[in-house]
């Protein structure tokens, strides 16, 4: 399966650990956030990874590989500093030409988790993989859920509609890829989405009924966006891989 990863941006809310390199390339130990994933990735899997890039991409290429098993490339998106991850997702639209599926930078995750969504059985072309827990804030990526169908997805949702969170990982298989590049070129038709998030076009095409869920299971995640995110990630994501 392939995989692209979504690591372009910068990571400001790290600032100032993110002055000179990219949120991905932030150490956890004795690998990097990236390292992590593409380690998670070739256990859980995947065969081929492409990292989407854009501040500091050279440093990128120093960490991509040496994981075996596993082919690892960029695609660089220069325009990066101008648009959030929906305008990367555009920038590499030409890599959604068959199955893939789709990561943000910043999650880590589990092998596991990535194992439970390439098996499973969700009919949709287009797979949200979901965590419940016990309340959300503001910044979660909020979802509604009825019957096994995902029916919107956005940080605003009001929280009696909310019955869990996207944790940034999406699989998209058989009509999945076209439906998501036709909705990025559509949107992207439009300066104002310059600043959107790739999640809308999702919650877009969730209200034409093409998009299933999967859970995490009993499995662990995390994401990186601020520093109590950074110290929790590097006490729990070397442990998830131990021994």
């Amino acid at each position: 399966m392939k995989v692209i990863v979504l690591s372009a941006g910068q990571g400001k809310r790290l600032l100032p650990l993110t002055a000179e390199r990219p949120k991905c390339a932030l150490m956890l130990g004795e690998r990097s956030v990236l390292g992590w994933q593409l380690q998670a990735l070739a256990t859980g899997g995947a065969t081929e990874v492409v990292v989407a890039t854009g501040f500091q991409a050279p440093l990128i290429n120093d960490i991509i590989g040496g994981v075996e098993g596993l082919r690892v490339r960029t695609s660089h998106n220069p325009f990066y500093a101008h648009c959030d991850n929906l305008g990367t997702c555009w920038i590499v639209r030409h890599e959604m030409s068959g199955p893939f599926v789709l990561i943000n930078g910043d999650t880590l995750f589990e092998p596991e988790i990535f194992a439970r969504l390439l098996a499973s059985d969700d009919p949709h072309p287009i797979t949200l993989v979901t965590n419940h827990k016990n309340g959300y804030d503001d910044d979660d990526m909020k979802v509604s859920v009825a019957d096994g169908q995902l029916q919107r997805v956005d940080k605003k949702l009001p929280p009696a509609q909310v019955n869990g969170e996207s944790i940034g990982m999406i699989r998209f298989q058989g009509p999945g890829p076209a439906l998501f590049r036709n909705r990025l070129e559509a949107m992207m038709a439009e300066e104002s989405t310059l600043k959107r998030w790739y999640l809308s076009a999702i919650d877009a095409l969730a209200a034409e009924g093409h998009v299933g869920v999967a859970t995490t299971g009993d499995h662990d995640w995390c994401e990186v966006d601020d520093r109590n995110d950074l110290q929790h990630a590097q006490s729990v994501v070397p442990r998830w891989f131990a021994g």
